[in-house]
């Protein structure tokens, strides 16, 4: 992959939410395909059409368990006056060889099995005495328990029309039909078809490889003690959860300390199981912005067209980032704020595209509506910043309302938000009923 070279105008500008996403999907390439076992290729995207190779089901075969008749014996067939038909054999789910129902005789049916000749329709078990000659049957008896109910006389009490709980030939999908389009995402209905059809491989983009690591000396792993002026690192644990929600397979590394060196190498050991890295903090101007200072520099001579261009984005918040690609094989790489809730707002708008777009898939971003503010308070905003806050979306009534405030490190408010509220760049307040563009998360 290539992306837009560091350069001094690069850093310096401010860029805009569209443009920063237009460079990384114009950058990011769909992964190589590759041919997979049906279980293994879950979560995987399509490549090519599927065509339908045989009818399914491939025979008319029984919705019930019942009797197989011909229709002309059981016209007219009631409580008072049930049809009499001599059973010849049992048909079984799977059975090869099929008796011949002939006039005045019925076969005794499992559901699935196969409609034997002369058959027109099958009649439910507790339309007859299932052969006991007693009153209506609930239930078949075991075959294993009671062999003599494939033989000897049935009464049916109901008449049949003809095809009546027979599933026919090619209902389901018939042989030369598009079952699955390129481009479909393979989950367990796309799966079961698939194995329905007798697929036992399918040629599919892999899921993307997301290798994720926070920075910072202060952070603590949870369940460890807390010293003091340390916190717990929480947004390497919610981009690798956001990473697989996604669709990626994701591998979160934890924290790394502030220091270039321990990076780098870091960074380096992961590129082998690496489609995508994303890093979280380090990447604003303070003296101890370790990702910056790791990687601005990370394009060198010995791997022209690589590197991290570190930028300043329009929006709020998630105003600093980076993108840009590291190693022989230009593995991209995405370097986050820090800040939790700038740190997951950037994965939504700009990671999450990313492996979207690893898979090859053609819509990419969440989806967005339009919907009507619901505040006590007229919203304030940065002029010429686009703003996301965290809200909540009520589907019913199109309206959205915001949930805590708009500062970055607010998780709990995040962990109460279904959307969030787009404050356009123009717009500096936004007032109750105004309508607004709503991001859905869920």
């Amino acid at each position: 992959m290539s992306s837009t070279a560091p350069s001094d105008t690069g850093r310096q500008r401010l860029w805009s939410v569209d443009e920063h996403l237009d460079d990384i999907i114009g950058a990011v390439r769909p992964l190589e395909p590759i041919e997979l076992q049906l279980l293994d290729a879950q979560g995987c995207v399509l490549v090519e059409d599927v065509i339908v190779p045989v009818a399914l089901p491939p025979f008319d075969n029984s919705s019930m368990d019942g009797y197989a008749v011909r229709t002309a014996d059981v016209a007219g067939a009631s409580e008072e006056f049930p049809a009499v038909l001599m059973v010849v054999g049992d048909v079984a789910a799977g059975s090869g060889e099929l008796p011949t129902v002939g006039p005045g005789e019925a076969a005794r049916i499992m559901t699935g099995a196969p409609l034997p000749p002369g058959a027109e329709a099958v009649v439910p078990v507790e339309w007859t005495d299932g052969g006991t000659g007693g009153g209506a049957a609930t239930a078949m008896r075991a075959a294993s328990a009671a062999p003599e109910g494939a033989s000897g006389e049935v009464r049916v009490r109901r008449a049949a029309e003809a095809r009546a709980h027979v599933r026919a030939r090619g209902s389901d999908v018939r042989a030369g039909d598009l079952a699955l389009e390129a481009g479909t995402v393979l989950g367990p209905p796309q799966i079961a078809l698939l194995a329905a059809i007798g697929r036992g491989t399918v040629r599919v983009r892999p899921r993307p490889r997301v290798v994720v690591m926070s920075t910072g000396s202060e952070l603590v792993q949870p369940g460890e003690e807390l010293a003091e002026g340390r916190i717990y690192d929480s947004n390497s644990f919610a981009l690798t959860a956001a990473a697989r929600d996604a669709g990626a397979i994701a591998y979160r590394v934890g924290a790394v300390g502030d220091d270039a060196e321990t990076l780098r190498a870091t960074i380096e050991d992961q590129l082998i199981r690496a489609d995508l890295i994303v890093t979280t903090g380090g990447v604003s101007v303070g003296a101890y912005d370790v990702v910056k200072e790791a990687l601005a520099s990370a394009g060198d001579a010995e791997e022209p067209g690589s590197g991290v261009d570190f930028r300043k984005l329009a929006m709020q918040p998630g105003k600093p980032q980076g993108f840009g690609s590291i190693g022989p094989d230009h593995t991209p790489l995405m370097a986050l704020p820090g800040n939790p809730v700038s740190s997951y707002v950037s994965f939504e708008l700009f990671v999450r595209p990313a492996i979207r777009a690893l898979m090859g898939l053609r819509d990419v971003r969440r989806p967005s509506v339009r919907a009507v503010l619901r505040a006590d308070k007229a919203l304030s905003s940065p002029a010429g910043r686009r703003q996301f806050l965290r809200g909540a979306y009520d589907p019913e009534a199109a309206t959205v309302t915001p949930v805590g405030g708009s500062g970055s490190h607010l998780i709990a408010a995040l962990a109460h938000a279904d959307s969030l509220i787009v404050v356009p760049e123009e717009m500096t307040s936004a007032e109750p009923g105004a309508e607004l563009e709503v991001v859905l998360l869920g």
